[in-house]
């Protein structure tokens, strides 16, 4: 079933119930993961659409989706949370611990092969690019370490099982903030080197491997794009709301 949508619809809600308008999204410019709590309206105002031509792609998405018998994306907002957060990190944690290095090989192959004639711009992406795998990975350890695992023992717990690992940040929406900050500063970065490349314009001498890098980049974007989604919109809501409805205490995921 699908909703009715308008401008003052949310980009969170459509692409959290429907994944399939993040293509739409995409198409118009539109930030669905970080600028996820948006309407319509002052989304499309942005990015300098017209509101009733997005609208009207955003439904003519839905209706094709309901339209075929394919299976959909799983009901995340409905799954345990413990299952999202393993759906994350083998899907979209697994992907970056393996691209982050591979990507970062192509970066410095290509400057070294095309820096004569290219130096100026690859050197800002090679520039860029470190930083970001130096952000992403230490984003993705604190992830993996300490804020997963305290919110499948904080569900856990909530359902009668055994105490959680000890916290030190109080409320589970502190370290949320904070990891919603390096994301958006991940998805900066990666549209800085958008900028930079002029859109992924490959130049006329580029080798295999030049077109490799950009595909690369590219498909990184994207994927950081639907895993910021998964947890901004999805997953760190409903680990609050779980908290707020439920209070628990530290001291009972503690065992105390």
């Amino acid at each position: 079933m699908t909703i009715q949508i308008d401008g003052g619809t949310t980009i969170r809600e459509l692409v959290g119930r429907h994944p399939q308008t993040r293509k739409v999204f995409e198409q118009y410019g539109i930030d669905y993961c970080c600028g996820g709590g948006k309407c319509l309206a002052e989304a499309a105002q942005e990015s300098q659409a017209a509101l009733p031509d997005l609208v009207r792609d955003l439904d003519a998405t839905l209706l094709a989706v309901a339209a075929r018998t394919a299976t959909v994306e799983k009901d995340w907002y409905a799954a345990p949370l413990h299952e999202l957060i393993e759906y994350i990190l083998q899907v979209h944690h697994a992907y970056m611990h393996e691209a982050l290095p591979r990507v970062g090989g192509l970066v410095r192959k290509v400057l070294h092969a095309h820096g004569a004639h290219h130096g100026d711009m690859l050197r800002q992406v090679h520039d860029l690019y470190n930083a970001l795998a130096t952000e992403l990975g230490i984003h993705l350890r604190k992830e993996e370490e300490v804020l997963f695992p305290y919110i499948v023992a904080a569900e856990a717990h909530r359902e009668g099982g055994p105490a959680g690992p000890a916290a030190c940040f109080g409320s589970v929406g502190n370290p949320i903030r904070q990891m919603e900050a390096e994301h958006e500063s991940a998805g900066e970065v990666l549209a800085q080197i958008r900028k930079v490349t002029g859109n992924y314009a490959l130049p006329n001498d580029a080798c295999p491997t030049f077109r490799a890098l950009y595909e690369e980049l590219e498909r990184m974007e994207e994927d950081l794009h639907q895993h910021i989604h998964l947890e901004n919109n999805v997953l760190f809501p409903r680990a609050i709301a779980a908290e707020s409805a439920s209070p628990i205490g530290l001291a009972q995921i503690h065992g105390g």
